[in-house]
């Protein structure tokens, strides 16, 4: 306890240079906070454009659709999934979708793209496709009705009620079809793969035009009551689906790109703190070698009646204790405020993609527990750490050389 007294005292003989070193190590402490706070944030925001623009969560299959998208890789019994999906209490809402390559005219163009035939009433649980209409209205279950991305509008130079002719290859035979369909709705994802690609009919209407039969599905899409178990592949909706004729995968497995961002990411404020905290040990060491260097005859006094050089580390190593206490304290109080004007104004990031994917919104930092428990211990540990070396040298003083001294 004397010891500890006696270091509580030694910081504020020189008080100038012990806030420069607390403010260096808080200042860090801070930057840890703010920057695991805004990765987590922009983890969530890209999770979000994933899995609800129009993905899922989650999305069932045929076995081997995924490869190449064939129209003749299809589920053939619809109902029988749809019961089991209905079923399951992890999943909140379930759509199922027909999908096929197109050739899509209008009176001036024409272009290749991708036919989503959807069920307009789930589908607004599942994707953000309702929202996405900038014009006219969504679908409403007439067969006649086409939702278009508006940069395929232009290119086609199309607007509300013009008529848009689809060439289709029908299911099983391969024949081409062609059906006519009248624009509704344009939509704007913000997304340059679907406003340029995609096109989005009344799945009854894409059932007709590709010849299939209402058990026939390409796809389902799936989001759950809680988000992390969609990368549970021990859920019992990925167990029952899972097998020889259907794959039920979730949205990490179903974008391989985006799950290696979000694994690296994950390394990121360990990368950010181990800079950080490098830079403040050294602040650190050599705070405690002014410090030292200022107290050599005294520590060549105490030593010469008698302290043992074990009593002389513990002192440095107090000192640097309660330099790293009061840096967290003034770190968590700094980190929280930053934190919490991210938090509530974001971080402009502009106009980002990635692989197709696009990021216009702000990231909101988010706060975590471990920001202000793990880090600040971390932070305590490292200073005291850095101050070992220091220690060592200030036990190892020789009185008789000391005492030669007076600073």
């Amino acid at each position: 306890m004397q010891t500890f007294k006696l270091a509580f005292r030694n910081l504020f003989r020189n008080v100038r240079r012990t806030l420069l070193t607390v403010m260096l190590i808080s200042l860090s402490l801070a930057a840890l906070i703010a920057v695991d706070g805004i990765m987590r944030g922009m983890l969530t925001l890209m999770i979000e454009n994933v899995t609800s623009t129009i993905v899922g969560e989650a999305q069932v299959h045929r076995v081997g659709y995924r490869e190449n998208m064939d129209i003749d890789i299809f589920l053939e019994n619809s109902d029988e999934i749809a019961q089991k999906l209905q079923q399951d209490p992890a999943l909140e809402s379930f759509t199922a979708r027909v999908i096929s390559g197109a050739m899509i005219s209008s009176s001036y163009n024409v272009t290749a793209g991708l036919l989503y035939g959807v069920d307009a009433q789930r589908e607004r649980t599942v994707s953000k496709l309702a929202q996405a209409v900038v014009e006219g209205e969504y679908l409403s279950g007439g067969d006649s009705e086409l939702l278009i991305g508006d940069s395929m509008a232009d290119l086609l130079e199309v607007g509300l009620g013009d008529r848009i002719v689809l060439t289709l290859s029908e299911a099983g035979t391969g024949e081409l079809a062609q059906a006519l369909f009248r624009i509704s709705g344009i939509v704007d994802f913000g997304t340059r793969e679907l406003d340029d690609n995609f096109i989005f009919v009344n799945i009854s209407a894409a059932r007709q035009a590709l010849a299939m039969t209402d058990q026939q599905t390409h796809e389902f899409a799936l989001n759950f009551v809680n988000l992390e178990d969609a990368d549970n592949p021990q859920l019992g909706i990925f167990q029952q689906l899972n097998d020889e004729e259907t794959e039920a995968l979730g949205w990490l497995d179903l974008n391989g790109e985006i799950g290696l961002i979000i694994e690296l990411s994950s390394y990121t404020s360990l990368i950010v703190g181990g800079i950080l905290f490098f830079l403040a040990s050294l602040g650190v060491i050599n705070s405690m070698f002014m410090s030292i260097y200022e107290r050599i005859y005294e520590f060549g006094v105490i030593k010469a009646i008698g302290t043992r050089p074990a009593a002389i580390s513990h002192l440095i190593l107090y000192e640097a204790l309660l330099i790293g206490v009061f840096s967290c304290v003034l770190g968590i109080v700094m980190g929280y405020l930053l934190g919490l004007y991210t938090s509530n104004f974001g971080i402009g990031i502009g106009e980002m993609e990635f692989s197709g994917i696009a990021f216009s919104d702000n990231i909101l930092s988010e706060f975590h527990i471990i920001q202000f428990t793990q880090f600040p211990v971390y932070v305590v540990l490292l200073t005291v750490v850095a101050a070992i070396y220091p220690a060592r040298f200030a036990a190892k003083i020789i009185p008789s050389d000391a005492l030669q001294r007076s600073l």
